[in-house]
């Protein structure tokens, strides 16, 4: 039967995506139809729903199933979509950085208290990738000056995308964390060194799911001593009395804890995400 007979409607197109993306292993494959659908026709979910027995042009079924078929090879649904939420702000997001993860806004929501009674705070985003946490803080406290650093260009040309998109001023520098100081671009003192560094360790990385494991930039899953090089240097680029905060992945927080007793930190803390898992460590330079 031609098309123009039985034309294909949105709630049909819908129903298949929505198979075609479960039997792809896609978890909760109705609602991510539904956004992608969203994103490609340019309606709220609402709107899906408020006409979904019209008929699809074929430029808007080829649209809509070019995305359902990269989100069914299991490319992350940010990526897909090309955007994603975070905190207040909406964020450009692609391959050359991770996609900000809602635990992370635990991180922001952590290093937010720790300089809500300082009027002009100085702070470094060590490892920003897309720019989520710098912008974050940026926005939520409009007087911090922030400086995000990354040794991924790629990395910042997206967290600069993403500063201009948002309308917001943050100072972007390339540079590993891991560099003798002689060759580290951040200098001066700050009162917040705030990081959600790479911490996967590289036996684990089999392990994870193929929306991270194939698909994000391997270099900011997987960055051995990482973690311990920031707590080091941190010292070196804190105020007396500055704060460290470190977003960790489960099971880490108790040992990196430790770490930071030992050199010579104070005040050390393990905050839990939503879910009650261990997540972010702070600790204040005395």
């Amino acid at each position: 039967m031609s098309e123009a007979a039985d034309p294909v409607t949105l709630r049909r197109a819908l129903a298949g995506a929505e198979e075609y993306l479960a039997r792809r292993g896609v978890d909760r494959s109705r609602f991510e139809a539904e956004l992608i659908f969203s994103q490609a026709l340019g309606l709220s979910r609402i709107e899906l729903y408020m006409d979904l027995d019209r008929p699809l042009t074929p430029e808007e079924r080829e649209r809509a199933l070019g995305l359902v078929a990269r989100r069914g090879k299991r490319e992350p649904l940010a990526y897909v979509l090309g955007e994603w939420g975070f905190r207040r702000l909406t964020l450009k997001t692609d391959a050359r950085a991770l996609v900000p993860r809602p635990e992370t806004e635990i991180l922001v929501e952590r290093a937010l208290a720790l300089i809500e009674q300082l009027e002009s705070p100085r702070v470094l985003d060590v490892g920003t990738g897309s720019g989520a946490i710098a912008l974050a803080l940026a926005d939520e406290h409009p007087g911090a000056r922030v400086v995000a650093l990354d040794s991924s260009p790629d990395a910042l040309a997206l967290a600069r995308e993403n500063a201009e998109k948002c309308g917001l001023e943050i100072e972007l520098k390339q540079g590993d964390i891991r560099a003798s100081i002689a060759r580290d671009p951040v200098a001066g003192e700050f009162d917040l060194v705030v990081s959600n560094p790479p911490y996967v360790l590289p036996e684990e990385i089999e392990t994870l799911e193929p929306e991270v494991r194939d698909w994000e930039p391997r270099e900011a899953l997987v960055g051995v001593g990482v973690p311990e090089a920031l707590a080091g240097r941190a010292r070196e680029l804190l105020v007396p009395g500055g704060r460290l905060a470190v977003e960790l992945g489960e099971g880490q927080q108790a040992a990196y804890a430790a770490l930071l007793g030992d050199l010579g930190y104070e005040a050390v803390t393990i905050t839990p995400d939503l879910t009650g898992r261990e997540r972010v460590v702070e600790a204040r330079w005395p």
